[in-house]
């Protein structure tokens, strides 16, 4: 891709980029004393309906044309809130951009937006290996992948992701991936986080999504199986040397883990 000095990138991008930093470096010290200085609302999450999310989609949100499309289409559908929020599928684009990512794995695709927004961003011989269970959600995307021409560089598996993990493991992939993104089943999280650092390169980026579950994590309920095990998992990260950790409050948290 073309090279940008940083002194030219837009007023915007700046801004959110140093507004970053002092998330990483304050956010959990504000979160643990003074909840409601995070954005300002008392739980710590910007309410989706808000005019401050409004505010951010509004000054920050670059959609190609048939994102937007797909987002629309997927806001339709009975299930549409299990949508990765456009917001974070265009921060987890921009880093995949940044560290030159050829090699993506995709754990729960849906319809497919964040498929399609990380193949608009990888090179034209980059993969997309796209993991699901149900191929009519797929089935809604797959159209605007071929229209935005990008379908040869997603790989869609239609079995349980542990299964294409493994094969991609015996097949000598480990340590060629370059991001992870990891959105299925809760209760297999661990799993999923496991295997895909196996898969990942030194430098490769993990994002996980759905880490405050609601807000569910701060008090789990014993019958809350889905809660618990992102819990457990969040405390594993923090205290993981394999991997340097930031947990962003961008849809329903999401946390980047940097393989060392």
């Amino acid at each position: 891709g073309s090279k940008m000095s940083l002194l030219s990138v837009p007023k915007e991008v700046a801004v959110g980029t140093a507004m970053l930093g002092v998330a990483f470096a304050t956010g959990v010290l504000a979160g643990k004393r003074y909840p409601s200085l995070i954005f300002g609302t008392p739980n710590g999450m910007i309410r989706k309906n808000s005019p401050l999310r409004q505010y951010i989609l509004d000054h920050s949100l670059r959609e190609h044309p048939i994102l937007k499309k797909l987002r629309l289409l997927t806001a339709d559908h009975p299930h549409g809130r299990m949508m990765v929020s456009s917001e974070e599928a265009q921060l987890m684009a921009n880093l995949a951009k940044l560290i030159k990512a050829k090699k993506v794995i995709e754990i729960g695709v849906f319809t497919g937006y964040n498929a399609l927004s990380m193949a608009l961003v990888l090179p034209d011989d980059g993969r997309v290996i796209a993991c699901d269970i149900n191929e009519d959600y797929a089935k809604i995307g797959r159209p605007l992948w071929k229209e935005a021409g990008v379908e040869h560089k997603i790989d869609l598996r239609i079995k349980p992701a542990i299964q294409t993990l493994d094969e991609l493991l015996a097949s000598g992939e480990a340590e060629t991936f370059d991001f992870a993104f990891i959105d299925a089943d809760k209760e297999s999280y661990n799993e999923y986080y496991e295997k895909c650092l196996h898969l990942i390169k030194k430098g490769g980026i993990i994002a996980i999504d759905n880490v405050f579950w609601n807000g569910k994590v701060l008090k789990p309920r014993k019958d809350d199986l889905a809660a618990q095990s992102i819990h457990r998992l969040n405390e594993k990260l923090l205290r993981d040397a394999r991997v340097n950790i930031s947990m962003l409050p961008v849809g329903d948290g999401v946390t980047l883990a940097f393989k060392l």
